[in-house]
């Protein structure tokens, strides 16, 4: 049996805390009362909307193990008995995180990029999950708040930890890869994401470059090669504490090298050399860019020891998480309809990997492809630009019908035929009737937007008005 996550000396030791007196043993943290599981530490967040400090009592009555409030705002709580009180919640949490790092031997890795994190943490979960315990971030707890939570979660007996790193600002990834230590550091991409906080994309490169910094002496850097901004990537590996640095591509000097990548409508087929040595693997998913970053996995798990012929067995079993690809089956009368889910985020370089894979699904006749498209946020000057820049894409891909939402997607508007585009609109409210009258038997349908656009409507409202059903195959003629 393992042993409790926490325990009252072990919290009083890490954070200096004045404990309620009733002895703690904590199986769990959280920070979220509407998930909280029994048993977890309850850590009162004080954040941009609401106060954690509010939902104490309830956190207390779900079955939290105890509370870690502020002394601010302890005199005003009930269960004094049940409060572990600290001057300021938020670092307590990080030097809980900092301690739990210190008492684990897990083998750690850290992941960034512009895009692809999420994805890529949750393959590298899958495959190492194979072959020890492992411990990895939740959904996208990237920032200021996940990484320390997703250290003080992480169990003793961890053999793998595997930890997303986020940024929007320049010097955001420091003190997040200081506590995280890995012992590899991955970038998945440089792209013009969060561009409007930076004066160029070279600042983007600096500021993902920051996450070897953490790294723990002689760790590894992973680095992808066909990357425009390699070099200023690799220079900050450079100086460093890596011993060493792999690199993963379709570009010939790359260690992990895709010599071909197969994309389906429903799952991908790579034929990679890993330091020369021949390896072909399926991805149960589809998508180009999922395959570039599959190296990633490889790399990192090389350079961790792990077995590379399970890793790429595990790949077989990746899917695509909710709003990031997800697929789905609508009933339209006695026929279906395919609904790809991409609403959770969008950036020029998602975007264009979800017309990619739209483009790849088969269609029988008179079938049709179709987008419904919103804003691309915090592209700062060059937002106009790279909207219109889209065009290309949906060209390219086969696109039948735009469904555009927001001030910015006008640009794309304006750039292709008049007859492609169905509607455009200022909010994602505005399309649900107009996109589900449109959609029609075989069709094939992608929602992707910048999360503020709220393009998961358009996504509810399909399933609720056709039924949903989870599909591993894309709809043929």
């Amino acid at each position: 049996m393992n042993s409790p996550l926490w325990t009252s000396d072990e919290i009083a030791a890490a954070t200096g805390a004045r404990l309620g007196g009733g002895f703690v043993q904590a199986t769990g943290a959280s920070i979220d009362t509407r998930t909280l599981e029994p048993g977890d530490l309850y850590f009162a967040i004080k954040g941009d909307v609401h106060d954690g400090h509010d939902f104490v009592a309830t956190a207390l009555e779900k079955g939290a193990s105890a509370a870690v409030v502020s002394e601010e705002k302890a005199p005003a709580l009930k269960d004094s008995d049940r409060l572990i009180v600290v001057p300021d919640v938020l670092e307590a949490m990080r030097q809980m995180g900092r301690a739990a790092r210190k008492r684990t031997d897990a083998k750690i890795v850290a992941i960034t990029g512009s895009v692809g994190k999420t994805g890529t943490k949750e393959a590298m979960r899958l495959s190492l999950a194979r072959q020890g315990a492992t411990h990895a971030s939740v959904a996208s707890y990237n920032n200021h708040w996940g990484v320390p939570l997703t250290l003080a979660r992480m169990p003793r007996e961890t053999t793998f930890g595997v930890f997303e790193i986020g940024m929007n600002h320049a010097h955001e990834i420091l003190p997040l890869t200081g506590m995280v230590r890995p012992h590899v550091a991955v970038i998945t991409t440089v792209e013009p994401v969060h561009i409007e906080f930076f004066p160029s994309l070279w600042g983007i490169a600096d500021a993902k470059g920051e996450i070897f910094s953490g790294l723990e002496p002689g760790g590894t850097a992973v680095i992808g090669r066909d990357n425009a901004y390699f070099e200023r990537m690799h220079a900050h590996a450079y100086a460093s504490a890596a011993g060493r640095v792999i690199t993963f591509g379709e570009h010939e000097a790359a260690d992990i090298r895709a010599h071909r990548i197969i994309v389906k409508p429903d799952h991908s087929v790579v034929d990679a050399t890993v330091f020369g040595q021949p390896l072909t693997y399926k991805i149960g998913t589809a998508g180009r860019h999922i395959a570039l970053n599959s190296l990633s996995v490889l790399a990192a798990s090389h350079a961790l020891g792990a077995d590379l012929a399970l890793v790429a067995l595990a790949f077989a079993e990746l899917k695509p998480p909710v709003g990031r690809g997800e697929r789905t089956i609508l009933a339209i009368g006695d026929s279906e309809a395919l609904l790809i889910d991409e609403s959770y985020n969008a950036n020029p370089a998602s975007m264009r990997a979800a017309l990619a894979n739209l483009g790849a699904v088969e269609l029988g006749r008179g079938a049709r492809r179709i987008v419904v498209l919103g804003d691309m946020k915090e592209l700062g000057e060059t937002g106009p630009r790279l909207h219109a820049e889209l065009a290309e894409a949906v060209e390219s891909n086969r696109i039948d019908l735009l469904f555009a939402a927001g001030p910015l997607m006008k640009n794309l508007v304006d750039a292709l035929p008049k007859a492609k585009v169905a509607a455009h609109v200022e909010t994602s409210a505005e399309l649900v009737d107009a996109v589900c009258m449109t959609v029609r038997p075989g069709d094939a349908i992608t929602v992707k937007g910048s999360l503020s656009m709220k393009m998961a409507l358009v996504v509810k409202a399909l399933k609720e008005r056709y039924g949903a059903s989870p599909t591993a195959h894309a709809l043929k003629g």
